[in-house]
């Protein structure tokens, strides 16, 4: 897995290859600064992102919960079907943004 982390009006997270249970401590680990900034606006780019494990899902909704408390958005952005069709599986279609 490949995790970029890049500042500026909005905090962008691309994320790349798989999201899972090995990968997904890592992730949290990248995202944490994230979570406990000042941010307003994050967006997730799942461009490159082939899958995403109930681990993934959870560090998701961790940062949505984040920018939620401080009055900020989280948006996902060029999520593929596959993962697309897991988000709707789950039921968290709902709980985030999505730009395509």
């Amino acid at each position: 897995m490949e995790i970029n982390i890049t500042d500026g009006a909005q905090t962008i997270i691309t994320v790349k290859g798989r999201l899972d249970t090995v990968s997904s401590p890592a992730f949290e680990k990248a995202v944490a600064p994230v979570m406990d900034g000042d941010m307003k606006g994050i967006v997730i780019d799942c461009t490159g992102l082939d899958y995403i494990s109930s681990s993934g899902l959870r560090i998701f909704l961790s940062l949505r919960k984040a920018a939620a408390a401080k009055d900020g958005v989280l948006m996902i952005r060029n999520m593929n079907n596959t993962i697309k069709e897991i988000f709707d599986m789950t039921g968290f279609t709902g709980l985030f943004v999505f730009e395509s």
